[in-house]
């Protein structure tokens, strides 16, 4: 292949993904940036952050239950149903204060099941001051990690980056032995200013097909043999010393890197084994057709299987879009269905089936995912079945290593739109010291160009910590002991009658059985649990004196405790 065609096909100046295994990627190894993430960075965690674009929900992503008859007033033609079925809000979390309590989308099943275990927090009325409801302009501000008022040319990741990268340089002293990987992938088509830096504009390379096809392509370059010049692609010496030879270097070394890179994820997505988890691929309900598939499955899943073969980036962009929803945001004949429904269950089943692919890879405890979303919508809905730009919602955060919650309460429902409760400086800040292990004074000081470091406001301090991810890894089965869980038995020793009390944080259908010494169940029966906690009278058979056991079984509740028989 000439190397003009292999340049045109490249893609540089059209800043093109790679298409890989079917899912767009921008490869960011060349931005210095990110080098200087691998080369500081001191443990081996990831980072992706998941962009949900044209503005969520938020007050149909999480119901306030409290506030219910005042939130179905100002939205009464979209607003989730409170009712006993199927299709009604999931309520999340029964030990909160009544005032925190929120219900999920009833498409975010998988969101519950992921807090219930321990994996998954919700960060209230996210915002920045000033928000003006902005596509464009919000966009780049939670890229840019500045206010309302700044327009950096840089992201708030490239300027961390930038902060802990030296002496190292781009592409000189890449790749190398320590780090031969790409340091970011960004899934989709745009180039993203979350990664830029200062004076360097980000450079990407953009080839359709399979990681096989695209090696392929890549061997067959052959310089400029059609001059009859060195077929290892080294231009003539007139070429070189021309004005434009200092241009030529630096498209033959983003060659040379996009050659070395391009081949390096080959090798790692080879050497992985495919996965064992079936990811989500439609959404099963009623949906607009394009809504139908699911967007996520195949970014996430290659994700999982780009990490289970060593890849050593840190940083991963995704998204999905489809969140702005002037119009038609749920089916005119029930409020539960839709493209925002869709959207939901596309986020929580995919990022579920992720979990799990990482659980089975060994790699679990090292990758946190974070949502981001320009704005919120409005709190009271517009005649078109949909809701009009506002300015706060709901983050969420997924991981093994996150601490379940809320952070926050539910917005005043009287304004026009959400206020800001958490500003997303705050959340980005605590994520980079907390997960990533950046020093404060490097977040405060290089990177969010704000002070941000702890002290009274008064005095220009505002960094406040936020207490985000666990210091202990917990189990699956730890983290459902808190609020799955026999409380107690009594009285013990007990006759003809016992109590249970059992806490439950959502609706159950429990197996319960008394079993002797000898492993033979003695009494057996089913019963429906609600969330909170509940007394249940167990009346006993006639037993012989004894020690005996009571288990409790069902989908996240798995408990026994000790009853003695006098």
């Amino acid at each position: 292949m000439r190397r003009r065609n292999f340049i045109r096909k490249l893609g540089f100046a059209a800043g093109m993904p790679i298409a890989f295994q079917g899912v767009p990627i921008k490869l960011l190894a060349s931005y210095e940036p990110l080098q200087r993430l691998a080369a500081q960075s001191d443990n081996d965690r990831v980072l992706i952050i998941l962009q949900m674009n044209g503005g969520n929900d938020g007050l149909n992503t999480f119901i306030p239950i409290e506030q219910y008859d005042q939130y179905y007033s100002r939205r009464a033609n979209i607003a989730i149903p409170n009712k006993v079925g199927n299709r009604t809000l999931i309520p999340l979390d029964s030990t909160l204060l009544s005032a925190d309590q929120v219900g999920l989308h009833p498409d975010m099943l998988d969101f519950k099941y992921m807090y219930d275990v321990g994996k998954a927090a919700m960060f209230q009325g996210v915002s920045y001051k000033n928000n003006n409801g902005s596509h464009f302009r919000g966009t780049d501000i939670w890229m840019m990690g500045g206010t309302s008022d700044d327009y950096f040319n840089s992201g708030w990741a490239g300027r961390y980056l930038t902060s802990l990268y030296a002496p190292q340089k781009y592409p000189e002293d890449f790749p190398n032995a320590a780090m031969p990987d790409p340091l970011a992938l960004e899934m989709g088509n745009d180039v993203s200013l979350l990664f830029h830096q200062d004076g360097n504009i980000p450079t990407s390379i953009g080839l359709g097909g399979s990681p096989t096809g695209l090696a392929n392509l890549v061997d067959q370059l052959s310089g400029f043999e059609d001059q009859g010049i060195d077929p290892r692609g080294i231009p003539p010496e007139f070429l070189r010393t021309s004005p434009y030879g200092k241009e030529m270097d630096w498209i033959l070394s983003l060659e040379d890197k996009s050659e070395t890179y391009i081949k390096r994820l080959l090798q790692i997505y080879e050497s992985a084994s495919a996965t064992s988890v079936t990811y989500p691929e439609r959404y099963p309900f009623n949906a607009p057709g394009g809504s139908k598939r699911n967007p996520l499955s195949g970014q996430f899943q290659l994700i999982a299987r780009l990490l289970g073969g060593g890849l050593k980036t840190k940083v991963f962009l995704v998204k999905i879009g489809g969140f702005d929803s002037h119009a038609n945001q749920v089916e005119d004949y029930d409020s539960t269905m839709g493209v925002h429904g869709a959207l939901l269950y596309h986020i929580t089943s995919a990022i579920r089936a992720f979990q799990r692919d990482l659980l089975s890879r060994g790699i679990e405890d090292k990758v946190l995912t974070v949502t981001l979303s320009e704005f919120g919508r409005r709190i009271g809905s517009n005649g078109s079945y949909g809701t009009d730009h506002g300015t706060g919602g709901p983050v969420m955060m997924f991981g093994s290593g996150v601490k379940p919650g809320v952070y926050g309460t539910n917005p005043d429902l009287t304004k026009s739109n959400v206020e800001m409760q958490h500003d997303f400086r705050q959340i980005y800040a605590n994520i980079l010291h907390e997960w990533m292990g950046v020093d404060k004074s490097v977040v405060a000081n290089d990177i969010f160009f704000e002070d941000l470091i702890e002290g009274p406001k008064e005095t220009g301090g505002n960094y406040e910590p936020m207490d985000l991810i666990k210091d202990v890894i917990l189990g699956t089965q730890q983290n459902l002991s808190v609020n799955f869980k026999i409380e107690s038995v009594y009285p013990n020793p007990a006759s003809d009658v016992v109590n249970l009390k059992v806490k439950v944080n959502d609706v159950q259908e429990a197996a319960f059985k008394v079993i002797d010494e000898t492993g033979a169940t003695v009494l057996a029966f089913t019963q429906r649990l609600v969330p909170g906690s509940q007394e249940i009278e167990v009346q006993l058979p006639k037993l012989s004196p004894g020690v005996y056991l009571i288990k409790v079984n069902s989908e996240k509740l798995n408990d026994a405790k000790r009853l003695i028989i006098n």
